[in-house]
């Protein structure tokens, strides 16, 4: 099982920006895609963005598509999630996790097999 710890969170005010941190104990090795989702209380967990490990490809949300960014750092194991012009329904807890999985919409959540502990972004005046 790879092993993801986030960091990064915080609270921020309408229209800034934070950028969120995942370290894997393992890149590539054994997972297809990595992506980020999130869950505010009294919904249901969301896919916010995911990147290929083959070909870079990277997926967004209708929801932040122009205002967040996937990236990943393969010397450091890192991927990243820089968001900008947050919105009060950014607000939520997000987690980073990996996938297996070659087929399959790269935002559906039911298809990543590990998962961290979660980082909260509350956004709010």
């Amino acid at each position: 099982q790879v092993q993801l710890v986030e960091s990064g969170g915080g609270l921020v005010q309408p229209g800034g920006s934070l950028r969120l941190s995942c370290a894997a104990s393992e890149f590539t090795r054994n997972y297809y895609r990595i992506g980020w989702f999130r869950q505010a209380p009294g919904k249901e967990r969301e896919g916010v963005s995911c990147i290929t490990t083959s070909d870079e490809g990277t997926y967004y949300a209708d929801s932040v598509k122009g205002r967040f960014t996937i990236s990943r750092d393969n010397a450091k194991r890192m991927v990243y999630l820089q968001m900008n012009s947050l919105k009060p329904e950014d607000t939520a807890v997000y987690y980073c996790a990996t996938s297996p999985r070659i087929f399959g919409n790269c935002l559906r959540s039911v298809l990543y097999d590990s998962w961290g502990q979660g980082t909260q972004v509350t956004v709010s005046s």
